[in-house]
């Protein structure tokens, strides 16, 4: 396995584990609602990274494993777009959750 191929790894990881929809809070006069919005290319990204992260500190968390070992379970997971995958989970409930809020 050569360096290029891991790096395109970890991209496909980012690309398929950042929401495209979220929700925001809206408020008017005391009435606070949720509205289904777009989400940046930059805030995708970034929210892909910490779910990535978030995932593999739990998964690390009070097991044998160590954290680079669940680091790279989640990346190919979610690489890989598999629901085994804390992230892919998580970016499907928030965009569940926005669809619902349309």
């Amino acid at each position: 396995i050569n360096a290029e191929y891991m790096g395109q790894v970890l991209v496909d990881a980012i690309q398929k584990s950042g929401p495209r929809e979220d929700s925001t809070r809206v408020g008017t006069a005391g009435v606070v609602r949720r509205q289904s919005v777009d989400v940046s290319p930059l805030r995708r990204v970034n929210q892909a990274i910490y779910l990535i992260t978030v995932g593999a500190r739990e998964a690390a968390f009070r097991t044998i494993k160590t954290f680079p070992e669940c680091l790279a379970d989640e990346i190919i997971n979610a690489a890989k777009g598999s629901s085994n995958s804390y992230a892919i989970k998580k970016k499907d409930e928030i965009e569940r959750v926005a669809k619902a809020n349309r």
